[in-house]
């Protein structure tokens, strides 16, 4: 079996598997708690904080430690919003193509009266820093662009975006979900003022990731009931989990540059691939990208279909984000790239793990172009294209 649906979750790592374990049979005294084993959990936990800090270049009392990238994006947002809501700037300025967990947040926050532009992206993807810097207005309290893109891989010009933030004194927050552990990120060098994160996206476990926010950000609380992670998040901290994300994250930055040599190539060898499958087209700018992600569109066809065939020939692979696995609407991301829903349907998103091989590689390309193949074999839509009843888009 390829597993290639890696922007979905990972699988754990060795060495974030084993300090999971190792802790969860030895280490588990709360450390709130005064005692000799609270107080070995929170030496644990605190050398967690600040071997995620160091990752990104952060201090580690920016560390807020959360459930996951959802919940770290919802109190980033909610951070921000209270922050304007008290200075009368109520205008947030984000992009059509960010993750739901931003998107729906901002959503609730029109409901309480502030007011989102939405940016386009283009249709290679990408975000342009000087629209962001055009769109900024006096009562601008925050701009939130993702690092890189779920669905399309895109990486953004997040460094140039948070330039411009920080020359107009606007808060510029980046859901670095998909960008942690795949591609450098320095929170202090890309002008970052606040950056989700979630673990099990690099290799560690689920239901752990953090939130950092800069100093001299006054932090709003999403959950309350006690005093943990300096009384900004509430609950008993996952002592086991937190280390082993830290591994996980550790283990990944260190690898950064040998993940990059090999995935790129074969990366490029897939599209170099499926670009031979005529009116299919690659969704994204073809550099500007993470080196794991591969996403096209196959005109004539549904995604659903084309999953559920590779699946049978040993691939896993997927049409979108997995967020949104359950709808039968054509993607959000490809939509706001300019791709017409009947295109945006025939999707398929390849995000490849550190153990793919050029064989792999090559055994999804030839898995592809026959699955393609057999399916518009007897589709009522390619049939009329080919018969000149419709005219092909791509």
């Amino acid at each position: 079996m390829i597993y290639a649906d890696n922007a979905a979750t990972t699988k754990m790592s060795e060495a974030a598997l084993k300090t999971l374990t190792e802790l969860i049979g030895t280490t588990y005294g709360n450390p709130s708690s005064l005692y000799t084993f609270g107080q070995e959990a929170k030496e644990v936990l605190e050398q967690a904080r600040e071997d995620v800090a160091t990752a990104i270049g952060a201090a580690a009392k920016e560390i807020i430690f959360t459930s996951g990238g959802s919940e770290a994006d919802n109190q980033a947002l909610i951070t921000a919003a209270s922050i304007g809501a008290r200075k009368n700037k109520k205008h947030i300025i984000s992009t059509k193509f960010e993750h739901h967990a931003i998107l729906h947040t901002l959503r609730n926050l029109e409901k309480q009266g502030f007011e989102v532009t939405y940016l386009d992206v283009h249709e290679n993807g990408l975000v342009r820093p000087e629209e962001v810097g055009n769109a900024i207005r006096e009562d601008t309290v925050l701009v939130t662009v993702m690092y890189a893109n779920n669905e399309i891989g895109t990486i953004q010009p997040i460094r140039e975006i948070g330039a411009v933030c920080r020359k107009h004194g606007v808060i510029f927050h980046t859901d670095a979900v998909q960008a942690i552990g795949h591609i450098p990120v320095n929170v202090e060098e890309d002008n970052i003022d606040m950056l989700s994160a979630s673990g099990h996206k690099f290799h560690g476990p689920k239901g752990i990731g953090f939130l950092y926010v800069k100093t001299g950000i006054p932090v709003t609380t999403l959950i309350e009931g006690g005093a943990q992670e300096r009384g900004k998040r509430a609950g008993t901290e996952n002592v086991p989990g937190i280390a082993s994300m830290a591994t996980a994250l550790k283990e990944s930055v260190a690898a950064l540059d040998g993940y990059k040599a090999k995935l790129t190539p074969i990366r490029d060898r897939i599209i170099a691939g499926l670009n031979e499958i005529t009116h299919s087209a690659l969704n994204g700018d073809a550099v500007s990208r993470l080196p794991s992600n591969i996403n096209f569109c196959f005109e004539g066809i549904e995604g659903e279909s084309l999953l559920l065939l590779l699946d049978d020939k040993g691939i896993a692979a997927s049409s979108g984000s997995a967020c949104t696995s359950g709808s039968l609407d054509p993607s959000h991301v490809l939509l706001a790239i300019g791709r017409v829903h009947d295109v945006a349907h025939g999707s398929l998103r390849l995000s490849l793990g550190e153990d793919i091989t050029q064989e792999d590689a090559d055994y999804i390309v030839k898995s592809v172009k026959e699955v393609v193949e057999y399916l518009r074999g007897f589709s009522p839509v390619w049939r009329d294209l080919v018969a000149g009843k419709s005219n092909f888009i791509l």
